[in-house]
């Protein structure tokens, strides 16, 4: 008898041993510029990209507290975290899945059979049974079918994984760009407010001439309409201000007025380093997250096409059952009551090949569609850098240039007043400078706040922050292993690039 089981299990564990159905997978080989288009000006360089804490290259104390507290108590991160730990459970499962079933049950049945149901004059007493037994099953993995769903779930997983970092990368990045902002705004009333304090006493000026006789009162009226266009851009840029900070707050995961009393006081904009280490094209792949999270979910789809075909195939099972069974609770525990049975099974979905080819169809379409969708976020992170670069380094030559029109700007207003004064000028000349004064200082803020929102941009286009080491801010192991409950992690392949691959292809 133990021969007979023997050599039916033998056998389904040397089938066991086969290649599993369906495609294997193969990263795809991406073309990656070996240059970038835009030239690397405005302080950009190919050195060896070092972004790991970009946000400490600003040197605001203020900035790196925001961005830890943002870390710690972020609810989208929350939310992404969450996620990663569902998937890493799923993964958990797939792996338990390769294993058998074992359930066990016991009870006590009381029951009397029918008297219409035996033969008239046969007894019919009422009897009782004591039952507990043990049922097995061991589906063989003969066809790959869960070593497929197993791979399908790492995959997700790690899919998982990369779009926790992805998460965090654009914290990072709101944080730095909020921030900045609300510098920005304050900046802009600082110098809407010393217009206002200059514009104030050309009206004291006016205002005088005018008793003296020497202007009329269109020059009184003038410098009181500049006056009060100015006084009203302040509403517009303290609902900028307030804004931003409100936005700050809910990133933090707090109330939006929170900080409003911690970023009341005003403090200049960020000032941006020297100069940024933006690395080579190829590196990009192997960094940015949503590139790395595309990759593994077209891994996961091309496992997902063998899971289906699997089901071509038939599957084979070891069953197994075994307990103590009697009708006296007496003897129940006793030798006597023992029964058994074991035995291999197969199941084949021999008249359903119609529906499994459809959903084999759908599997590939659904394979092709991420193939397609990881293309397409591979081009749009060589766009993103592209055009993170460009508007750096020309954000850069405007700042320039709206400094220099600030300086002739202050210069041109000093001269217009004294030739005003001593009655050799117009009035018309003072209000021509004050209102270029005002735009220009303005806009060499904006612009100032635009470089550095640029540079930030530029920084999560590179996808900086979420390789934090250990020893910074934000710890590697928040990071790279967010607290999974059985500790354990899987690492992610970085998508291959070979420099001149005529396109993307699965092997």
């Amino acid at each position: 008898m133990k021969t007979q089981l023997f050599l039916p299990l033998a056998g389904l564990l040397i089938l066991a041993g086969g290649c599993a159905v369906g495609p294997n997978y193969h990263s795809p080989q991406t073309a990656a510029p070996a240059n970038w288009s835009e030239s690397l000006a405005g302080g950009a360089t190919n050195s060896e990209v070092q972004i790991t804490d970009w946000w400490k290259t600003f040197n605001d104390w203020e900035l790196d507290s925001l961005v830890e507290r943002a870390v710690q108590n972020n609810y989208n991160l929350r939310v992404a975290k969450a996620s990663l730990l569902e998937e890493r459970a799923l993964h958990s499962y797939a792996e338990w899945d390769l294993g058998p079933i074992i359930d066990s049950s016991g009870g006590y049945t009381r029951q009397k059979i029918s008297n219409n149901t035996i033969p008239s004059g046969t007894p019919n007493p009422e009897s009782g049974l004591y039952d507990a037994h043990f049922d097995a099953s061991w589906e063989i993995d003969v066809f790959g079918s869960k070593r497929r769903s197993l791979e399908e779930a790492r995959d997700n997983f790690q899919a998982s994984q990369e779009n926790y970092r992805d998460v965090l990368v654009t914290l990072l990045g709101d944080v730095a760009l909020d921030y900045i902002e609300v510098r920005a705004a304050q900046q802009q009333l600082l110098i809407a407010s010393n217009n206002i304090a200059a514009q104030s006493e050309t009206i004291g000026l006016t205002q005088a001439r005018f008793k003296a006789g020497f202007v009329s009162e269109l020059d009184v009226r003038q410098a009181q309409q500049v006056l009060a266009t100015t006084e009203a851009t302040v509403p517009t840029l303290q609902t900028s201000l307030k804004q931003a900070t409100h936005a700050l707050g809910v990133l933090l995961g707090q109330p939006p007025g929170a900080l409003l009393d911690e970023l009341s006081r005003t403090e200049p904009i960020p000032s941006i380093p020297s100069s940024v280490s933006v690395g080579l094209p190829s590196e990009l792949l192997r960094r940015r997250p949503d590139v790395r999270e595309a990759e593994r979910q077209l891994a996961a789809a091309t496992a997902d096409i063998g899971v289906q075909t699997a089901e071509l195939f038939p599957k084979f099972s070891l069953l197994g059952t075994g307990g103590l069974q009697s009708i006296n609770a007496s003897d129940w525990l006793t030798g006597g009551s023992r029964y058994w049975s074991a035995g291999p099974s197969v199941t084949w979905r021999l008249l359903d090949f119609g529906r499994i080819h459809s959903q084999i169809k759908a599997s590939d379409a659904r394979q092709k569609q991420a193939l397609a969708t990881y293309e397409q976020t591979v081009l749009t992170a060589f766009q993103d850098v592209e055009d993170a670069l460009v508007a750096y380094a020309n954000e850069q030559t405007r700042y320039k240039a709206l400094n220099d029109a600030v300086v002739a700007d202050r210069r041109s207003l000093e001269l217009s007043k004294e030739l005003y004064t001593t009655g050799n000028g117009d009035f018309l000349s003072v209000l021509t400078s004050e209102r270029s004064l005002l735009s220009d200082e303005d806009q060499s803020v904006q612009s100032r706040s635009a470089e550095a929102q640029n540079l930030v941009t530029l920084y999560k286009a590179l996808g900086g922050g979420w390789e934090t080491e250990t020893n910074t801010l934000v710890s590697r192991k928040a990071v790279l292993e967010p607290s999974l409950d059985d500790g354990r992690k899987i690492e992610t392949d970085a998508p291959a690039i070979v420099k001149a691959a005529p396109q993307n292809s699965l092997h």
